[in-house]
């Protein structure tokens, strides 16, 4: 029970709404100050209404049954409010109303929403983003049960403090054995998510107002993992014995030539291999993630790879597909072995070969930012930016050309010179 929750009541005509002397009976309800009225069906007279005592003036027959209808509403509004501190629930203005009303399950809860927004989401999201919603929901269902001790909350329960009290437990909770809580980001990341969730809530009018109006997530900058020209010529040369680290390989190093995410490189059919408008082939595709059109000339190396495994057993099985890929876990646990198998100090990742794509691959040679955005299928030219390192090695690269077109102008301008004296 919340001993600091203030309860008042004023039962009023609607004054604005006044015909033939009589208007309808309104009852304000205030919670912790704040409000709701609540149309009530019964009429005054506005001459015997008596503003001080909330109640009609006279004995007449009429009127004693509406100051019995004014007095019982009055007491079950406080009963309602007892019911309510008596089983520990959440008192809100607008859980008692509903409760008064007798309506409050129509009252949206926080794991209803939830459900709502997944169902409404399927076919719309990849699947990765999906299973990361699902995460988020797990963490959220963990944080009632230990922190709350409740299995769901009404919407109206989300305040600021709800979300801090949620960012701390995302902050120190263990999942498992053996496992860490999750880091900033990622606890940023379910915050975000279930900003989304909520914020679809406040659209349909479900929720009031937005808790996280005053909630800013705080994500801390990290920069993006990627080879240098070194490290991928080191798994590109690699010889492998065993088969299925060879294809891995290969699956990884064709992301890095052309930045195809796991998702896209996965779901590639021959149809999206078509000729460019240099005669030459060229990878044009729509990002499951984003929806984004994504257009990449293809080098030597992955039209190679293409042709290695146009008969492979995996790609029969799928005669559309281009690549034999496997699941993301697996595809991943197996690049496990070839960072150790070529001495690479980095976490090999299939989504590494996407940011090597960006920077190594295109930045580092010259690429532009805007061709770059292109390829990848970016939304926005802010993410491709991320990318787009200050690095020594592209610095140098930049710098070197930059003197050597101020040197061909100092021997021109020389030139002249000599010439006219």
């Amino acid at each position: 029970m919340k001993k600091n929750v203030s309860l008042s009541i004023l039962f009023h005509p609607r004054w604005e709404r006044i015909e033939n002397n009589s208007a309808v009976l309104c009852l304000r309800i205030t919670v912790n100050g704040q409000r709701k009225t609540i149309s009530l069906k019964q009429k005054v007279e506005i001459s015997k209404w008596n503003s001080q005592k909330e109640i009609l003036n006279g004995n007449d027959a009429v009127t004693k049954s509406v100051n019995t209808y004014i007095a019982q509403t009055r007491g079950q509004v406080h009963e309602v409010f007892r019911e309510l501190q008596k089983n520990g629930e959440f008192i809100s203005v607008e859980t008692l109303k509903s409760k008064f009303l007798g309506n409050d399950e129509n009252e949206q809860t926080l794991n209803q929403v939830i459900e709502y927004h997944n169902k409404t989401m399927e076919g719309h999201l990849a699947c990765g983003t999906a299973k990361n919603y699902f995460t988020t929901q797990k963490y959220i269902k963990e944080f009632l049960n230990t922190k709350l001790k409740k299995e769901d909350v009404y919407l109206p329960q989300l305040n600021y403090k709800f979300l801090a009290d949620f960012e701390m437990f995302l902050r120190t909770h263990v999942p498992g054995e053996n496992q860490r809580p999750c880091g900033n980001n990622t606890v940023m990341k379910h915050i975000e998510r279930f900003r989304k969730i909520v914020s679809m809530a406040v659209r349909n009018d479900w929720l009031k107002t937005d808790p996280f109006q005053n909630f800013k997530p705080k994500f801390i900058k990290k920069d993006r993992g990627f080879l240098t020209q070194e490290e991928l010529t080191a798994i590109e040369n690699k010889v492998f014995t065993i088969a299925r680290l060879d294809t891995v390989r290969d699956l990884f190093i064709f992301s890095c030539y052309t930045g195809l995410a796991y998702s896209d490189a996965l779901m590639l059919s021959q149809e999206e291999i078509q000729f460019g408008i240099d005669g030459k082939k060229w990878l044009t595709t729509n990002r499951i993630k984003t929806g984004v059109r994504s257009t990449i000339p293809l080098l030597p190396k992955p039209l190679e790879i293409i042709e290695k495994y146009k008969d492979h057993p995996r790609s029969r099985s799928f005669p559309n597909r281009v690549l034999p890929m496997m699941s993301n876990q697996t595809l991943n646990g197996y690049l496990k072995e070839i960072e150790t198998l070529c001495g690479i100090s980095k976490n090999l990742t299939h989504h590494l070969a996407r940011h090597t794509f960006a920077t190594t691959v295109c930045l580092l040679n010259g690429i532009s930012m805007e061709a770059t955005s292109g390829m990848l299928g970016h939304s926005s030219m802010r993410t491709t930016q991320i990318y787009g390192k200050i690095l020594p090695q592209r610095i140098s690269n930049e710098m070197g050309i930059l003197e050597k077109k101020l040197q061909s102008k100092n021997n021109s301008v020389a030139k002249e010179i000599k010439i006219g004296s």
